[in-house]
């Protein structure tokens, strides 16, 4: 097993980077919240999971341990593959991921491409325990934002409002203000709307 690599960074891209490890060149995938996370320095350290397959071997390597150990909660449910749980942590920052993983929140985890709503409850069931320990996080805290949110989201529609679009602009109010109320949450919203 193959737990990091440092070395000079040769190539990026937004999906793959090349390092430069005494004279050998490990072509790492990545996630782009480990893309943004990239220094500008050529010298750079990497956490990888190295995934062994009868065709390949591939590396996916990692700014942050704790996106690291995201990834491998993702690969252990079933359905979510590699590519997949990479797709997630390009779409969603790994704070996003276990919130919505601990709060239950399907609709977020539903958005990654390549994710129905099956899948979706299967991840949030099979780590959703895991999550809760591993990040310490509080349920009742984390199930309280969810039901603001979703509150919210029905008063719009009700409202008259279209929900996709009350969605993005409640998603975004909500990762501002965790802790908003749900009239705070509704008049901030009908301000964007």
């Amino acid at each position: 097993m193959i737990a990091h690599l440092q070395g000079k960074l040769v190539e990026k891209s937004p999906t793959q980077i090349i390092i430069d490890c005494g004279g050998v060149g490990y072509d790492v995938n990545i996630s782009l919240h480990t893309y943004s996370l990239l220094p500008s320095t050529d010298f750079i350290k990497v956490y990888t999971h190295l995934q062994i397959k009868e065709d390949a071997h591939t590396l996916f390597g990692f700014m942050e341990k704790s996106e690291r150990e995201i990834f491998r909660l993702l690969l252990s449910v079933s359905g979510i593959g590699a590519s997949i749980a990479r797709t997630m942590l390009s779409s969603l920052d790994p704070k996003q991921i276990t919130n919505a993983i601990a709060s239950g929140d399907v609709v977020t985890i539903q958005s990654v491409k390549g994710i129905g709503s099956k899948t979706a409850q299967r991840t949030i069931l099979d780590l959703k325990d895991k999550v809760l320990k591993l990040y310490d996080l509080d349920e009742v805290s984390m199930s309280q934002s969810n039901t603001n949110r979703d509150e919210a989201l029905s008063a719009l529609e009700v409202l008259g409002f279209l929900r996709k679009t009350s969605e993005k602009i409640i998603e975004k109010i909500v990762k501002e203000e965790p802790d908003a109320s749900v009239e705070s949450i509704i008049k901030k919203a009908l301000k964007n709307l």
